[in-house]
């Protein structure tokens, strides 16, 4: 029974008369805690010894090297079965059979015949083998005795003692005598020691080929982070990604399936190597088990690349060296090279690198494109690349309408001839007009080739980037018709279509961005218009074929497996225009990023490639027009202007009014104000000067006449 402690508080001083009485505070004891019992002291103690990594290391090193002796003796066993038996010749043949290769199982056959047929002699041999060694034996003995009797003579000869005729003889016979005394002394110890000799070698054997399960293999053979892609690990790695089919198969190949491997190249930042598949295993099955397949080749699924390539039943692995993907690539040769210049018709726009390492350079000749992909993983910078390139061609007229809005293509005022920035329902009732105009640009350019099969013209590029916004606009205008939407009443959409419909043939091209694809904001007839498809990451596989279509994603393309976040400006295009491998409908590339500041250097020289250009900030809709200020207008700041760009610009600026002119409509109006075309350079120009004096004049004579 616990007692109560009483505890007595002891003033220091003297209490006042008035104090109150001390109060004295009982403090129970505080019952001990129960004695944990000895069972669990003794489970704690146990667990601890058993989960502690020190215990856990020990097991796994016993079971390592047990693994070892033991398999490296299966191993060797069948190494010798192999040597003494036609087992391989008959896995040899059973291989070539399961991958349908009917000359190599009648060569694996020949060889076994071969083999049977030297066997057999052997053991025809054997049956002879006692008498005659019997007779050698007893030959060989004759003669070696008779040599050395005959030594002996000699000897004795010289010695003059005969004695010494057998002494060669009987030196003979105590070497032979040592001999036998040595092996008596070391059998024991060999006796001994031989057992474990020879699991050592087991050892050794099993070693050399870490046969030993994985989770008793080191932590650094364990992980095989970053480990070199040979044969055996390919193999392996095949083997074990859960398609029965393929695993008995390999299991019946003598060679443990190194039949079913090409050669391993270096690819790049990785290798490259074709397998063949044995029948009854399609490609699918592989494709679909991307990422074990990666996890088994101690890879991370976005290093692992499947294609398929033009052989049948054949998969085209690339497998990245590990971290590689992780690394940035280098800036682009727009920004390190400020030399250099465009050629819309002949060159290509150095865009990126592909998968291997190697320039991926994109032909934007005659080729509409479409590129798509989530919400910030570079499609903009990606669409803005191939246009800082092609601004490079003094030639080539952009009409770009950004329906984000927040400066990603702000560097192009002063270059582009019309220029469309924000999201709001007017901006896309301006893109849809911009668009329209470039049908009838296309319109006149068809009627102008009809008259001239030689004419030749202008490259003239529309960009809508966010084209979704455009898609998806609910506005409709006077006349009921919607700007959005995909039917045949839709202002954009149709639009669209007759500039892929006919644009091509008289170099006007339209390109779009957009993002998230589905039919609702890009329509199925607009994304097979492209020529040039491109997709950075996407969420479903069904969105990667709406991107890229389904021969493309069929063929291996996979933009739905880039990482989102982190394999930003990483392309998987489908497209004519650029080098791809022989066999394959998609490429894979890393595009170069160029930053707002690189970008606006860039579009300052491709400013300074051309005469002056008005950027218009939203499109004319037909209002009132005066014809030579609109002249004015769109020559700018240069000193002079082609006649043929000036008819292009005023189309531009109000397709109503100026998109059926021809040079002598331009001539006309020019003339009556006095500033006649004249020749530059052997090509008739509008002069900016005559066109100033020729309004300063109009304005000066109607400030006299308003004054009468």
């Amino acid at each position: 029974m616990s007692e109560n402690v009483v505890q007595l508080h002891k003033p220091t001083d003297p209490p006042a008369p008035d104090a109150a009485p001390t109060v004295l505070t009982v403090v129970p004891d505080t019952p001990p805690a129960p004695p944990v019992p000895l069972w669990v002291r003794s489970g704690r103690a146990v667990k601890t010894a058993v989960t502690h990594e020190t215990t856990r290391a020990t097991v796994r090193a016993a079971a390592r090297h047990a693994s070892y002796t033991f398999n490296g003796g299966r191993i060797v066993a069948r190494r010798a079965w192999d040597g003494r038996t036609g087992a391989r010749y008959e896995r040899m043949i059973r291989t070539a059979e399961a991958a349908g290769n009917l000359e190599a199982a009648e060569e694996w056959e020949e060889r076994l015949t071969r083999f049977r047929a030297a066997r057999h002699h052997r053991r025809m041999d054997l049956l002879h083998s006692p008498v005659e060694a019997a007779k050698g034996a007893a030959v060989g003995a004759g003669m070696s005795i008779g040599v050395l009797v005959a030594l002996g003579v000699v000897m004795a000869l010289n010695t003059h003692h005969v004695g010494d005729v057998i002494t060669p003889l009987s030196a003979t016979i105590d070497f032979i005598a040592l001999l036998i005394r040595i092996v008596h002394i070391v059998w024991g110890p060999a006796l001994t020691i031989g057992p474990f000799l020879a699991l050592l070698a087991l050892w050794s054997v099993g070693r050399k080929q870490q046969a030993a399960p994985a989770w008793a293999l080191p932590a650094n053979v364990r992980s095989g982070e970053g480990e070199p892609i040979t044969p055996s690990i390919v193999v392996k790695a095949l083997r074990d990604l859960g398609v029965p089919a393929l695993r008995s198969a390999i299991k019946e190949m003598g060679d443990a399936g190194a039949s079913m491997l090409g050669p391993i190249r270096i690819a790049g930042c990785g290798v490259e190597v074709d397998v063949t598949l044995p029948s009854g295993v399609s490609t699918i099955e592989v494709q679909n088990r991307r990422r074990k397949l990666a996890e088994n080749l101690t890879r991370h699924e976005h290093e692992v690349f499947i294609t398929i390539p033009q052989a049948a039943r054949t998969v085209r692995l690339w497998i990245a060296d590990s971290g590689a993907l992780d690394e940035p690539i280098g800036p682009s040769p727009l920004v390190t090279d400020d030399t250099l210049t465009a050629d819309y018709a002949k060159g290509k726009a150095p865009w990126g690198q592909d998968l291997r390492g190697d320039a991926a350079a994109l032909s934007l000749y005659q080729r509409h494109l479409l590129i798509t992909g989530l919400s910030n993983q570079g499609k903009t910078a990606a669409l803005r690349a191939l246009a800082l390139w092609a601004s490079l061609d003094r030639r080539v007229e952009f009409r770009i309408a950004d329906l984000k809005g927040v400066g990603d293509w702000a560097m192009f005022d002063g270059l582009a001839t019309v220029l469309i920035q924000g999201p709001a329902d007017e901006q896309v009732i301006e893109a849809t007009e911009m668009v329209e105009s470039l049908v009838e640009e296309m319109n006149r350019r068809i009627e102008a080739r009809r008259r001239d099969p030689e004419a030749v013209f202008a490259p003239l590029i529309g960009i809508v980037d966010e084209a979704q916004v455009a898609f998806m606009c609910p506005v409709k205008d006077d006349d009921g018709r919607p700007y959005g939407g995909s039917k045949a009443t839709s202002r954009y959409f149709m639009a669209v279509r007759k500039v892929h419909n006919q644009g091509r043939a008289v170099d006007v091209i339209l390109w779009e961005g957009t993002q998230d694809p589905t039919d609702q904001n890009l329509p199925k007839l607009v994304r097979e218009g492209a020529h040039t498809r491109a997709s950075l990451a996407l969420g479903t596989e069904s969105q990667a074929r709406m991107a890229l279509g389904d021969k493309a994603v069929d063929g291996g393309a996979a933009p739905h497996l880039l990482r989102q976040g982190l394999d930003k400006g990483t392309l998987v295009v489908a497209s004519d225009g650029i080098e791809i491998p022989a066999g394959q409908a998609s490429i894979t590339v890393r595009t170069h990023y160029i930053d707002d500041d690189a970008a606006v250097a860039i579009t300052e020289r491709a400013k300074a490639l051309r005469d002056g250009v008005t950027t218009l900030h939203a499109v004319d809709r037909g209002e009132e027009h005066d014809p030579l200020a609109d002249i004015a207008a769109v020559i700018g700041d240069a000193p002079r202007v082609r006649t043929q760009e000036v008819i292009t610009r005023l189309a531009a600026l109000n397709a109503d009014a100026y998109a059926g002119w021809s040079f002598i409509d331009l001539k006309r109006v020019l003339d009556a104000a006095g500033a006649e075309p004249y020749k530059s350079d052997g090509r008739m120009v509008v002069g900016r000067d005559r066109v100033d004096r020729a309004l300063a004049e109009r304005d000066t004579d109607g400030s006299a006449s308003a004054s009468e």
